[in-house]
């Protein structure tokens, strides 16, 4: 039986006007499907309306043509149901690590009780349940972002929709990062569409990678990842797929790619 569709994009064309350039059209005919527990892996250059879909999903925009279809249902705008980690944490400073996972929890007016009970149990999925009363900016890069997605996972969003959330993380950083997110889905159960622009980020966390390139041309290519976890960025098999991602998303430059180096 095939799992259920979490999200569905039909169609979907995003058009931007300006006086100065007249139509720049973003996205062009895009169809896109995110099924229950899904991880998949959305990667190109910048420009080539990455960003701009996830936005268009979590209702933060709207298509020029299409839609987008959550469990079934337009999206007419943001929700809870459609949570988005951003690259900048976007975590409110002065609060500590257990009010920020509280913010989305008391906008839905939910009891305090109920509040600190759902927030230190996302706290303690991330590994954070240690330092919940401590000021967000007195923790690392990587805790603060570990606190933006324990906010986001405690709403119990239909889908986590995450735009470069790593790309701030220096090298080590990230790399524990992308061990701790592959950990969280597998406890969650989590569907995932993440936006990046690594090509070894992407194979080292997608079920499926698809490959976006720019001027409107939309999504150019998928690959389904079937490496065991842990996946080895050193191996063999890990070098070949990032060969074959890079040779998708050049296929379609008007000039030569530069050459691929492992």
């Amino acid at each position: 039986m095939p799992n259920e569709a979490v999200v569905v994009c039909e169609s979907i064309y995003r058009t931007f006007y300006s006086s100065e350039s007249g139509a720049h059209h973003v996205l062009q005919d895009v169809n896109l499907r995110l099924d229950e527990g899904d991880f998949v892996v959305l990667i190109g250059p910048s420009g080539c309306g990455k960003s701009t879909l996830l936005n268009l999903i979590a209702g933060f925009d709207r298509p020029s043509g299409g839609r987008v279809l959550v469990r079934g249902v337009e999206v007419d705008g943001p929700g809870p149901d459609k949570a988005m980690v951003f690259q900048d944490y976007a975590l409110l400073p002065w609060l500590n690590a257990r009010e920020n996972v509280e913010i989305g929890l008391r906008l839905q007016k939910i009891g305090a009780a109920e509040r600190r009970a759902t927030s230190m149990r996302f706290l303690d999925l991330v590994e954070l349940a240690n330092v919940a009363e401590r000021p967000v900016y007195k923790l690392s890069g990587g805790m603060q972002q570990r606190v933006a997605i324990a906010r986001a996972l405690a709403l119990k969003p239909t889908v986590l929709l995450m735009d470069e959330p790593f790309g701030a993380l220096d090298a080590f950083q990230r790399a524990i990062m992308h061990k701790e997110l592959v950990r969280i889905w597998r406890a969650t159960n989590a569907s995932i569409l993440f936006v990046t622009h690594s090509l070894e980020e992407a194979i080292f966390l997608g079920n499926r990678v698809v490959a976006m390139t720019p001027g409107g041309v939309g999504l150019t290519g998928e690959l389904t990842i079937e490496l065991p976890r842990p996946r080895d960025p050193l191996s063999i098999e890990f070098a070949a797929l990032k060969r074959r991602l890079f040779e998708m998303l050049t296929a379609h430059l008007s000039h030569p790619a530069p050459p691929f180096i492992e």
